[in-house]
C-alpha cells in the first residue's frame, strides 16, 4: 500500500491535488484538520511502499520518517515549514524549501514544470501569499478577475481546514481533495455549481461576519490579539481571519485566539507582512506550539500564559 499524507489547508491540499493530476495514482489517504500536524505516526509503510508527504513540518514528524525509511519504504517529502535536521538517505527525496514567499504548492508546481500553474497560484493565495499570487498571477497572463476567483477559491479551501476536529469542518480534508481532482483548473470549480465552492463562500460569509463583530482585546502598534468563544463558527474562521487582519495593516502583527473547551486558546500567530519572520520561532517557545516564518500557532496556550506571549511577540518585533 502507498499512502499520501498532507495538511488539511489549502496548500496541503493542492499540493497533492497537482501531483495526483500529474501522475494519478489511488493511494490511501492521511489528513485531518490543518492543526493535525503529526501526521506520519499514523503510518507504518512497509519495504518497497511509498510514502508521499506533503506541507507538514519534517521536524514535527521526523521519528514517523525515520521509521518508514528504516522499514525500506521510499519517502517523498515536501514542505516549507520548520525542517530540523533532515536525513540523509537514498530512499528519501526531500524537497525543503524554508522561504518566506513560498508554500509546498509552489515547490509542486517547479517540480512539475508548471504542469497546473492555476492550482498553485491558488494555494499560494489561500496561503496568504497576497503579493506572490498576484505576481505569478499576472505573470501567467490571468485577468485581475481571474486572479481574484482564484483568491477566493483559496482562501475557501484554506478557511475549511480551520478547527479543532473534522466534525468543525463543512468537509472533511481527505473528501474535499477527492471533490476537486475532478478539475484540471481552479476556474472549472467556480464555474461549476455543484462543486464546492458556493457551499463554502457562504459558509466563509457568515463565520466571518461573526468574527468581525468581536473586538480587539488587546491593541498596539506592534500587536493585535482578538479573541473568539469556544464555537465551531470561530474555530473556523480563526486562521484566515488572521490572514484577514494581517493583510489590512501589514505592519503589525496578528494573533487571533479561540477558547478550548480545556480553558486553554487555540491561537494562530500572523507575523507583520512587512516583515515576515519569527511566528514560528515564537510560537515554539510555548509547549504545542510551531510553524513557519509568516504564520504559526499554538495549539494549547494557557489563559495565564497570553501575557507572556503578549511580551515575547512585541519584544520580538521592536527589535
Amino acid at each position: 500500500m502507498n499512502y499520501d499524507v498532507f495538511n488539511g489547508d489549502a496548500d496541503g491540499i493542492i499540493a497533492l491535488l497537482q501531483l495526483r493530476l500529474a501522475f494519478p495514482q489511488e493511494n490511501k489517504l492521511i489528513t485531518g484538520v490543518k492543526r493535525d500536524i503529526n501526521l506520519v505516526a499514523q503510518v507504518d509503510p512497509a519495504a518497497g511502499e511509498q510514502l508521499t508527504v506533503l506541507d507538514i513540518s519534517m521536524e514535527k514528524n521526523i521519528e514517523g520518517v525515520k521509521r518508514a525509511l528504516s522499514n525500506g519504504a521510499r519517502v517523498f517529502y515536501a514542505d516549507h515549514h520548520r525542517s530540523g535536521e533532515i536525513p540523509v538517505h537514498e530512499n528519501l527525496q526531500a524537497n525543503i524549501d524554508l522561504d518566506a514567499d513560498t508554500c509546498t504548492a509552489l515547490i509542486i508546481d517547479k517540480l512539475l514544470d508548471g504542469q497546473f500553474h492555476a492550482w498553485a497560484i491558488t494555494a499560494a493565495y489561500g496561503d496568504n501569499l497576497i503579493s506572490k499570487a498576484n505576481q505569478l498571477a499576472a505573470n501567467a497572463g490571468l485577468t485581475k478577475v481571474q486572479a481574484e476567483l482564484l483568491k477566493e477559491l483559496g482562501t475557501l479551501i484554506n478557511y475549511n481546514g480551520y478547527g479543532a476536529k473534522i466534525d468543525d469542518l463543512h468537509f472533511d480534508p481527505a473528501s474535499l481533495y477527492r471533490s476537486l481532482l475532478k478539475y484540471p483548473s481552479p476556474l472549472d470549480v467556480i464555474a461549476d455549481k455543484a462543486s464546492p465552492f458556493k457551499q463554502l463562500q457562504q459558509a466563509y460569509q457568515s463565520d466571518m461576519t461573526e468574527a468581525l463583530a468581536i473586538k480587539a482585546k488587546h491593541s498596539s502598534a506592534l500587536l493585535s490579539v482578538y479573541l473568539l468563544p469556544n464555537a465551531a463558527w470561530a474555530r473556523r474562521i480563526g486562521g484566515v481571519y488572521g490572514n484577514l487582519l494581517a493583510n489590512q495593516d501589514p505592519d503589525s502583527a496578528h494573533a487571533v485566539l479561540t477558547e478550548n473547551a480545556d480553558g486553554s486558546y487555540l491561537l494562530s500567530l500572523r507575523a507583520p507582512l512587512s516583515n515576515k519572520q519569527g511566528a514560528g520561532e515564537l510560537c515554539s517557545q510555548f509547549v504545542t506550539g510551531g510553524g513557519r516564518a509568516a504564520a504559526a500557532g499554538i495549539n494549547k496556550l494557557p489563559k495565564d500564559k497570553l501575557n507572556s506571549f503578549i511580551d515575547s511577540v512585541e519584544s520580538f518585533y521592536q527589535l
